[in-house]
């Protein structure tokens, strides 16, 4: 399964900082990539230093048209996933992971390489009908990083927590006490 966000919305002057956490939880928890929907460089060069010094192949592409991304993916078979506090809740999403048949099932998205559409300022109204499916983490006001973490992880049974990043130039090793990092660079 392929997992791309799409981040729209995006205010360069406002955003900046969100938007790379947006980006950088998507790389930690198992995404492939994000498109932005602006053209905001400064955004694409933080996320890609965090890649070349901790590894994997995580993408991300700017300046997107966000309509002709959506339309492009369903061409190619995905299905769109739209994180918003006004769609099913995410819990009852799961829940009918039995109905083979339904459209409303993380069962039928396990199947599906995702396009996970991430709002920043209100998202236009066409975006939910372009959806195919309308999820929230809870129906109130909340971050659209911790929306986009706790989706991740239930789409992927928390597999994504234990994920290794090839080509890293520093890797964290797991410890109780203090703090533990092999750094590849200093040799």
């Amino acid at each position: 399964m392929k997992l791309v966000v799409l981040r729209i919305g995006h205010r360069p002057m406002r955003d900046k900082r969100i938007t790379t956490h947006v980006g950088l939880t998507a790389r930690a928890l198992g995404a492939n990539g994000m498109l932005l929907a602006a053209d905001d460089p400064n955004v694409k060069e933080s996320i890609d230093n965090v890649v070349s010094r901790w590894g994997g192949d995580f993408f991300i592409e700017i300046g997107v048209d966000w309509r002709k991304a959506i339309k492009r993916w369903k061409e190619e078979g995905g299905m769109v996933v739209h994180l918003t506090m006004y769609g099913l809740n995410l819990p009852d999403v799961i829940e009918s992971a039995d109905l083979t048949n339904s459209t409303n099932s993380i069962g039928v998205m396990r199947n599906r390489d995702l396009l996970i559409i991430v709002g920043a300022e209100k998202v236009p109204p066409g975006i939910y009908d372009l959806a195919d499916l309308n999820v929230a983490v809870g129906n109130q006001p909340h971050s659209e990083v911790a929306a986009l973490a706790i989706f991740l992880d239930r789409v992927q049974d928390g597999a994504e927590l234990r994920g290794t990043f090839a080509g890293c130039d520093r890797e964290i090793v797991p410890t109780n006490v203090g703090k533990l990092v092999i750094d590849r660079t200093s040799g």
